[in-house]
Parts: C-alpha cells; sequence; structure tokens
C-alpha cells in the first residue's frame, strides 16, 4: 500500500480550505465559544507521552469544564479506575487536546493547547459536587479553540435515537474482562454489581 509523506503532496490532493475553515480558529475563548464550553457534558481528553498516545472520555454535569479567564479551562479528574493515563502524560508532556460534545448539537468543538496537573486544596474544594473533590484538576491554556463542522455528527447519525445499539447485542465489560483473563476477573457478578459501585463512586 502506498503513503501519502509529504504535506505538499496532501495540500495538493485536498486543495486550499475555505474561509470558514480558517476564520473560526481563536486564540481564546469568545462568548460563543463560552455558551459551548458552558453546555457541555463530556469530552474527549487527548494527551502524548513517551509511551505513545492516548484519548480519554471526561463526562460530568454541564458546565463541568471550568473558564477560569479567556484563556483558560480547568478540568477536573472526578473518580475512576486509577490507571491515570492521561494525567501522567500531561505530567511529562503538557501538550493536550480536547473535544467538546453537546447532546443534540451538530457542532463540535476543538481545543488545543497545554495543561498543568494541580492538587491545590483550594482549586480543589471549587470542584465539590455531593460532597466530593476531585483528586487533581487539569488547568489548561489555550492555544486555539475551534468549531468543527457537524458532518462526522451528521453521517454518523450519533443522536438519533432510533439509530442507537441495543446494549444486550454487545459484549459486556464483564464479558470482556472474564475472556481476556481465563475467568479470573469479571463475569456476571462484574457485571450484576457493577450499576451500583459505580452509583456510589460517581464523584
Amino acid at each position: 500500500m502506498s503513503a501519502i509523506t509529504t504535506i505538499a503532496d496532501l495540500e495538493q490532493l485536498y486543495g486550499v480550505p475555505g474561509d470558514a475553515s480558517t476564520e473560526k480558529v481563536a486564540d481564546r475563548i469568545t462568548p460563543p465559544y463560552r455558551t459551548l464550553i458552558e453546555r457541555s457534558p463530556f469530552a474527549a481528553l487527548a494527551t502524548v507521552g513517551p509511551e505513545g498516545l492516548d484519548c480519554s472520555p471526561r463526562g460530568d454535569l454541564p458546565g463541568f469544564i471550568h473558564i477560569h479567564d479567556d484563556k483558560t479551562l480547568m478540568l477536573p479528574d472526578r473518580h475512576g479506575n486509577n490507571r491515570i493515563d492521561s494525567l501522567r502524560n500531561v505530567v511529562r508532556d503538557p501538550r493536550v487536546a480536547l473535544m467538546l460534545l453537546i447532546p443534540g448539537s451538530t457542532s463540535a468543538l476543538r481545543i488545543n493547547g497545554r495543561a498543568i496537573v494541580s492538587a491545590e486544596a483550594e482549586l480543589l474544594s471549587s470542584f465539590y459536587v455531593k460532597g466530593k473533590a476531585p483528586r487533581t484538576v487539569m488547568v489548561m491554556t489555550i492555544e486555539e479553540i475551534y468549531f468543527q463542522c457537524g458532518r462526522a455528527i451528521l453521517r454518523s447519525d450519533l443522536w438519533n435515537p432510533d439509530k442507537h445499539v441495543d446494549s444486550a447485542t454487545l459484549p459486556t465489560p464483564g464479558q470482556i474482562l472474564a475472556s481476556m483473563t481465563d475467568n479470573r476477573v469479571g463475569g456476571e457478578d462484574y457485571d450484576r454489581t457493577w450499576p451500583e459501585r459505580a452509583s456510589q463512586t460517581m464523584w
């Protein structure tokens, strides 16, 4: 299989981007972009480290990403599995990217920049939900922010409930774990007890 190996070849193939593709890019949070951030309950967080790239889901109540000022976002790290892949990466390489989604909207919001990880007590306390604070907060300095047009969401029909997959047709986490550990981890008990565990450790 042949590969395209130069930027010149790519640009010759795709041509020049239109004004809408370049004029939408800002180096700070504009009022419309502020609205999108405040309404989003979900983000994909991309980081990079010595082992390679990582992309991790982040979800919470709308507005969970705090806007400190027009150049700074703050993202809490809620209760999880303690792998801390993203945080390990940020500590070693500050480059990060976010893609925010809003249910029902065909636009995605993309944000690139650099981040640090903080466990400062006063900062953590500003993210309390149901009496619980995150373990850390990622503080991101924005380098560029822009919306992504809706073609991908429209093509995928992402928000159409008639197209949602029946979860009963998919392998469960317990089944996946059992198959990978010769039934040592996971199984029916894992799936049966997980909803209660999750409800007790959501934040």
